[in-house]
């Protein structure tokens, strides 16, 4: 059998430092997420909260849209130790560990207070560290490894996520919920591990001189772009069904009849080698197809995929269609956030890494926030089914946006 140039060059890459470091920084990344929306959700549940309260928690994961604010500072100002990118890193790291810990101690019915503040310091760390593990992955990766990268990073984030949503939940029922939030605190240790043990990227722009520098020259190169309002356009809507759906789903599965243990075994568990699968596809398909292309494919799927959870409404409790629904979403998410992240990945400049990357990120977690706050709201006059169907059509102008960001002349190859 002849050897295949394309095969070695994947498996080599696959293999190495870089993606190992990216598969590690977005688990990192993805653990922390949910322990502010998910696991608090169920906590919340348990304890007799209203549901368009529940909604509104959403609300502390501002920090996620609004951190262009603070980028800067991260270009600007290198720490005297480790370098600029895995100095900063190792502080948020270290911060967010404690105030995961300090969340576990709050409670949502006695301390309602408490807990929202504790969540806003966890979901502050938390984008922090997204901020420098983006700046940190665009700088350590070459560009024709960046769908790749993106691809092992998401499954690093969904890892993450499903130790701590999966595995928070499955626990949740056999421990209090105080304890999970300890033991998930300390699961940030290979994180910390990995930020100590691998090097600082090495690039060939310097840094901004100034915070002014830092501030206004991002913004400044960015805008004098071409179509550069609707790229922004397209990174705040290609994912908002989606991200509208996704936000109150665990409410959701226990008003069908759904078990926390089912929740957790079924639609973290069984949903996450799904997301591998997609994000891993994802990966492997861009570098055939290009990430353009792979962003009206994907997109296609993934609107479809919220559908199912409308059918899942109206057939109630049945454990083989929630498999189904979830699976399929999973994997077209997993696609779609992998074209997603590449994308905003390509058009970064290296100068500015920090704070174009997180003014595009903000915009990215802007429905899983503020667009996700009214969602107990809807799903209760509208009722499940009418709200699922309504996210699959709120998903149209992100798709239509693709006809300015890609074109079909622009199909072949994104530049």
């Amino acid at each position: 059998m002849p050897n295949n140039p394309y095969k070695k060059t994947f498996l080599k890459s696959l293999c190495s430092r870089q993606m190992m470091v990216a598969l590690l920084m977005g688990f990192s990344c993805g653990l922390p997420l949910l322990l502010t929306i998910t696991v608090l959700q169920a906590w919340m549940k348990d304890q007799g909260v209203d549901l368009a309260t529940i909604g509104l928690m959403t609300l502390v994961g501002l920090p996620y849209t609004l951190k262009f604010i603070w980028a800067p500072l991260l270009d600007r100002y290198t720490l005297p130790f480790l370098g600029r990118r895995r100095g900063w890193l190792l502080i948020a790291q270290l911060f967010l560990m404690f105030s995961i810990a300090g969340l576990g101690l709050s409670a949502p019915a006695l301390h309602p207070w408490l807990m929202a503040f504790m969540a806003i310091l966890v979901t502050f760390f938390s984008a922090t560290q997204d901020i420098t593990v983006d700046a940190y992955r665009r700088e350590d990766l070459a560009d024709e490894e960046l769908g790749l990268g993106s691809a092992l990073y998401v499954n690093g984030y969904r890892l993450g996520m499903l130790l701590a949503s999966g595995g928070g939940l499955i626990l949740a029922d056999q421990i209090s919920y105080s304890l999970v939030y300890l033991i998930m605190a300390a699961c940030m240790l290979p994180g910390i591990l990995t930020t100590l043990g691998t090097p600082e990227p090495v690039i060939a722009c310097e840094a901004p001189q100034t915070l002014k520098a830092a501030v206004l020259e991002p913004l400044i190169e960015y805008f004098s772009r071409d179509q550069s309002l609707w790229i922004l356009a397209f990174i705040l809507f290609y994912k908002i069904g989606d991200s509208m759906a996704s936000a109150i789903t665990i409410p959701f599965y226990m008003d069908i009849g759904f078990s926390k243990t089912e929740i957790g075994a079924i639609v973290k568990l069984f949903g996450f080698w799904a997301t591998i699968a997609g994000a891993l596809g994802g990966g492997v398909i861009m570098l055939r197809m290009g990430i353009n292309r792979s962003l009206w494919v994907f997109g296609f799927l993934q609107a479809f995929s919220t559908a199912g959870f409308a059918i899942l409404a109206l057939t109630g409790y049945n454990l083989n269609l929630l498999a189904a629904v979830i699976a399929f979403e999973n994997l077209s998410s997993g696609m779609g956030t992998s074209a997603y992240v590449a994308f905003m990945a390509s058009i970064t400049h290296k100068k500015f890494t920090a704070t174009q990357y997180a003014l595009l990120t903000s915009l990215m977690g802007i429905p899983r926030v503020v667009a996700s706050a009214p969602t107990g709201f809807l799903a209760k006059y509208l009722g499940w089914s009418n709200f699922f169907i309504f996210c699959t059509l709120i998903a149209i102008p992100g798709m239509l946006m693709l006809l300015k960001i890609a074109p079909k002349e622009k199909l072949k190859n994104h530049e």
